[in-house]
């Protein structure tokens, strides 16, 4: 089983959060992705921009931070990060 968080925060303050599950036997990367568009969809968010700093940060910890600058419309917070708390191995 595959599991993404994702929480959204304004300021220091979460303002909600979303687990999503993914069984497939997709891989990691498309796992990943689709975990994102789940997000964004339920959410009404537009797609986040991977940064280079976000890329890094994904392959070392499994999580990151996505800031206004990561998107090229508005979004009603300040951050959203993102992080793996479970996949097969």
């Amino acid at each position: 089983m595959f599991r993404l968080w994702a929480k959204a925060f304004q300021n220091t303050h979460m303002l909600w959060d979303l687990v999503v599950e993914d069984a497939t036997e997709d891989t990691r990367t498309h796992k990943i992705f689709h975990a994102i568009d789940r997000v964004c969809k339920e959410k009404d968010l537009p797609h986040p921009i991977w940064l280079d700093s976000n890329i890094s940060d994904f392959k070392r910890i499994s999580a990151t931070r996505f800031t206004r600058d990561s998107f090229v419309e508005e979004i009603p917070f300040d951050h959203l990060e993102i992080r793996v708390i479970e996949e097969d191995v």
